[in-house]
């Protein structure tokens, strides 16, 4: 690698149409030159610079490039409203044409950042010259599929604490100090599970995290899903998601999406949650740039499709499609709620029995890891699988190593005797003798009304995955009727919960018929991965 390049960084702004005038920080070398300019625009404060999961700013400016991260309106020191992803097509095309603009800008631009900063790259006006390269990270288009909800069920603890981030930086700016001290002591001592909506009517009654929490996540009626144009969708991608990461099925959708407008995007998805990468990308991310900013053609860059195995770390290629063979039955005598070791995962087609499982709101399970977790991650959950409400289908060990790649859908007949229940399942390896059970992967769904009363096929969706289980041990399902905080407890009442249980939450007994109950896996994308 060559020397690096001494650096400055200085603040300027950036005007809008409207007159609005956007806070931006630009790291550059300081070396006579012109250079291609990183966008990062984000709502954070500039000085972050999206470094939880990046290098710092310095460091790319160290490799020859300017790199200017923006306080998106109404965020940082940036003037005007923030009003959430609905402004950031217009500021964003603007702020690539400014960019290409800058006077130490050789015309060049290129975007990275994750979760806001993935979404910002990919918005924009239809006459708009695009980037030149992205970097989208762990976001996703549809504000109700890939970011407020899952399987019909608002995400809990991640959307009110999302939320409530977003307010703090709005009563700062507005000057109320004691607001701010109360929406940090309640995320701090875990108070805000039962009163962040109560301090978001509060403080933030406009805020898009509190509009989200207030829309039915059944439904798409109200929701807002970004459509970028095709020419934007068409330019160099690399794409960027995490097992572990709430996002990504938006990553996914950007895939497909890029594909069908005739784009080449690039696919990396990791062994990551949204804020743990294990190390960084940064010199990938620098390989994709450097050959599509600078028309270099780096040693090392990215394939066209890599995955990192969850359980083995290894990164490989994606199989075209999930093996036939990964499907399977559940069986039970009716224990296998109250003995972990009693449900079976059989072989597809001799499945059979049924299970009664009851869902006590007194002592609702607890959803642990996975990717709707405030500590998201790969978890032990045998203490949770022990518990009489969850019941548990474990398979015979493996004669042989078994990849499973894929979205894992369980279809399962079931009934509820309440106007509404949820369903919340976890796939883990049993490592051999028992010795640990590990999860993997998670899903939920809710229903609500009377169709929650009668015996229907009800599919689960669990977040897809890559993992090795090797010779010896076992494929476990585990299944209950809550996932708290990361789901709000169903009070079976037929309405959306809104928090923890309270007097007027019902128990709700779930019945499973399993003859014709079914476990299997579902490719990835319909896209072409490699």
């Amino acid at each position: 690698m060559p020397d690096a390049l001494p650096v400055e960084s200085s603040d300027t702004w950036m005007p809008c149409a409207d007159g609005v005038k956007l806070a931006s920080r630009v790291w550059k070398p300081s070396t006579p030159g012109r250079w291609p300019v990183l966008l990062v625009r984000q709502p954070y404060g500039r000085a972050i610079a999206s470094t939880i999961t990046a290098a710092h700013p310095h460091w790319y400016a160290q490799q020859g490039y300017a790199v200017v991260v923006q306080d998106v309106r109404g965020r940082g020191d940036s003037a005007g409203q923030f009003e959430g992803f609905a402004q950031e097509a217009l500021d964003g095309a603007t702020a690539v044409q400014w960019a290409r603009s800058l006077p130490f800008a050789d015309g060049k631009v290129g975007t990275y950042g994750f979760s806001y900063q993935g979404l910002t790259q990919v918005l924009g006006s239809a006459d708009m010259a695009p980037p030149d390269a992205m970097a989208p990270a762990m976001t996703g288009l549809d504000e109700r599929l890939h970011w407020a909800s899952d399987g019909g069920a608002h995400r809990w603890a991640l959307g009110l604490g999302w939320a409530l981030q977003l307010a703090a930086e709005t009563v700062r700016r507005r000057g109320d100090r004691d607001a701010w001290q109360a929406i940090r002591r309640s995320l701090e001592s875990g108070q805000f599970l039962m009163e962040g909506m109560a301090l978001l009517e509060r403080h933030d009654p406009n805020g898009m995290g509190l509009g989200w929490l207030h829309l039915d996540p059944r439904e798409p009626h109200g929701w807002r899903c970004h459509h970028p144009p095709p020419a934007l969708l068409r330019q160099p991608m690399l794409l960027i998601g995490g097992w572990l990461d709430p996002h990504l099925c938006g990553v996914l959708d950007l895939l497909e999406r890029s594909r069908a407008c005739g784009g080449s995007a690039k696919l990396l998805v990791g062994p990551w949650t949204h804020l743990n990468w294990n190390g960084g990308i940064d010199q990938l991310q620098l390989a994709f740039f450097d050959r599509h900013l600078r028309g270099r053609e780096p040693t090392k860059m990215p394939a066209a499709c890599a995955l990192g195995d969850l359980t083995s770390g290894a990164w490989v290629p994606a199989p075209a499609a999930p093996h036939p063979s990964l499907v399977w039955g559940l069986r039970s005598g009716g224990l296998a709620a109250i003995n972990a070791n009693e449900g079976q995962l059989t072989e597809a087609g001799k499945g059979g029995g049924a299970v009664w499982l009851v869902h006590d709101p007194w002592r609702p399970c607890p959803g642990r890891g996975g990717h709707l977790a405030l500590e998201a991650g790969l978890v032990e959950r045998g203490d949770i699988d022990q518990r009489s409400d969850v019941a548990c289908f474990t398979s015979a060990p493996l004669p042989q190593d078994v990849q499973l790649c894929g979205r894992p859908e369980l279809v399962v007949d079931l009934a509820a005797d309440q106007l509404g229940h949820d369903l919340c399942g976890a796939l883990s390896v049993v490592r051999a003798g028992g010795s640990q059970v590990l999860q993997l992967c998670t899903g939920v769904s809710r229903w609500l009304g009377h169709d929650a009363l009668t015996v229907q096929r009800r599919r689960l969706q669990f977040q897809p995955l890559l993992a090795t289980l090797r010779a010896g041990e076992c494929l476990r399902l585990s299944l209950a009727a809550a996932a708290w905080p990361q789901i709000a407890v169903n009070p079976g009442d037929g309405y959306h919960p809104r928090g923890l249980t309270g007097p007027d939450h019902r128990v709700i007994t779930l019945q499973f018929s399993l003859q014709e109950a079914q476990l299997h896996l579902k490719p990835l994308t319909s896209a072409k991965l490699c």
